[in-house]
This record gives C-alpha cells, sequence and structure tokens, in this order.
C-alpha cells in the first residue's frame, strides 16, 4: 500500500472514527481531538502498520488505547489534586487553631487506643503514620516485609474495634 493510498484509506474512515470517538467521550470537542489524534498516530506511525491486516481494525485501536491512556492521565490528575485537598486538611486539622474542643478529644482518644496496642502491633502502625513505607519498616524492625504488612493490617482491625464509635 502506497503512502497516499494509506492516507486515503484512512482518511476515508473519518465519519465512523468520529462516531466512534463521540461513543468514547460523549462529548463533541473531545471527539473531535481524539479523532485528530488517532490520525496524527496512525499517519506518523504507518510504518508499524503490518501489510494485508486490517487497516481498519489499527486505527480503531489506536483510538481506543489513545482514549484510555488520557483518561488515565487525567485520573492521576484529579488524584494528584485530591491528595493535595486532602493533605491542606490534614495539616488544618493538625493545626490547633482549627481543632474544635470535641476534635481534640476525638483525637486523644485516638492516640491513646493507638497507645494501647500490644507493641508489636503498635511500633510498626506507628512507623507507617509518620510516612515510612512497608520496606523501610521491615529494614528498621529486622522483621521480614510480610510481617510487617500483616501486623499493619491487624492494628488497623484492632483500632476499628476499639474506635467503632467514632467511625459511624
Amino acid at each position: 500500500m502506497t503512502q497516499l493510498q494509506f492516507n486515503t484509506t484512512i482518511l476515508g474512515m473519518q465519519e465512523k472514527l468520529l462516531f466512534y470517538a463521540l461513543s468514547l467521550t460523549s462529548d463533541q470537542e473531545k471527539a473531535q481531538d481524539l479523532l485528530q489524534e488517532t490520525f496524527l498516530k496512525a499517519l506518523t506511525n504507518r510504518d508499524k502498520y503490518t501489510q494485508n491486516t486490517n487497516l481498519k481494525a489499527w486505527v480503531y485501536t489506536i483510538m481506543r488505547n489513545t482514549f484510555i491512556n488520557d483518561y488515565r492521565k487525567n485520573e492521576k490528575k484529579k488524584n494528584k489534586f485530591n491528595r493535595a485537598n486532602q493533605e491542606i486538611q490534614l495539616r488544618k486539622q493538625n493545626d490547633k487553631s482549627y481543632l474544635l474542643p470535641e476534635s481534640n478529644y476525638d483525637s486523644k482518644e485516638i492516640m491513646k487506643s493507638i497507645k494501647a496496642l500490644e507493641k508489636d502491633y503498635r511500633t510498626p502502625f506507628e512507623l507507617f503514620l509518620d510516612g515510612y513505607k512497608y520496606k523501610e519498616i521491615a529494614d528498621v524492625l529486622q522483621i521480614p516485609l510480610g510481617t510487617v504488612k500483616s501486623r499493619i493490617f491487624f492494628a488497623r482491625k484492632k483500632l476499628e474495634k476499639t474506635l467503632h464509635s467514632y467511625l459511624y
């Protein structure tokens, strides 16, 4: 297939690809952007197309993968934004000027429950709360990684039972 035949065949799929893009995005402008990006990728990666195979399926796959990658990228951005907002909220909660009397009492009760855990569970859990990763905790305590994970898991479960009234 020559370059001209390849380009003509792909451009001939424009209407059907636009319908497919609309079914993926549910937005006319996003569908147009997805269509343009698909054309760009198909034309720049012509050398990756295998002769005598289904060109239509190849182009549709490019569009689907482009949509999925863009969706994942946008979700990561949202998650980063949400995490940043959560960190701000946590900072506000840790700042004594934002604490209400009952939330200060709640914090003391939670810390008391953590301190009441058995040392084998409390130590890994406190390190985890301080921001250490599982592997780092395992190295510091010189215990297997799986043991760290299970102790933190069981510490959470014990705290859930103890602090049941705060959760619901």
